[in-house]
């Protein structure tokens, strides 16, 4: 699947129309149900193999984050090769009570995974309490960047980021669904 039809199918499986509040507290009248190609498992599939050709050559983890990134970045280990560590947004305080489980990311150059950037503000948190772990986090990927923000804010705090589709690739699918 090339990327124009990537583009296309997740415009058709996950764009929905209404009033949404997003993680950020910005009201929009658009979402990416994101969960709705995360759950189908041949889309997501197509997705990562398009990812994989986006994640910097020097990365030894990749980092998926809670709860989206996870299904993203499982796919993705599947295509690189590359072992996978799930960030929690907290700790929980019992069992192994580690942040990241999964691959070790003392000392390793770790690509932070999330499903769609809009403000950017999990990723920078995540990715100061990875570098707090001792992990070397300068990149991002995700499926969708909503062109919110998001790069503007990862970029401040020295981490680039690589997306898949922007939203101005799925809108060009909302204004010619059939291009």
């Amino acid at each position: 699947m090339n990327l124009d039809q990537l583009a296309r199918q997740v415009h058709a499986t996950s764009r929905l129309t209404g009033r949404f509040v997003l993680r950020s507290g910005r009201v929009a009248d658009e979402y990416f149900d994101k969960y709705q190609f995360e759950a189908d498992p041949v889309l997501l599939d197509a997705l990562a193999a398009r990812m994989a050709a986006l994640v910097p050559t020097d990365t030894q983890v990749l980092a998926g984050l809670e709860m989206g990134g996870i299904a993203v970045v499982t796919a993705l280990g599947r295509h690189t090769g590359l072992p996978c560590a799930f960030v929690r947004k907290a700790a929980k305080p019992y069992g192994t009570a580690r942040l990241a489980e999964g691959a070790d990311v003392a000392g390793r150059r770790v690509l932070v995974v999330e499903d769609v950037v809009t403000s950017g503000g999990q990723v920078v948190i995540s990715a100061g309490e990875l570098r707090g772990l001792g992990a070397r986090v300068d990149a991002a990927l995700c499926v969708i960047d909503r062109q919110e923000g998001g790069a503007e804010a990862l970029a401040a705090a020295g981490i680039s980021l690589r997306a898949l589709l922007t939203r101005a690739d799925l809108a060009a699918h909302a204004e010619h669904p059939t291009a």
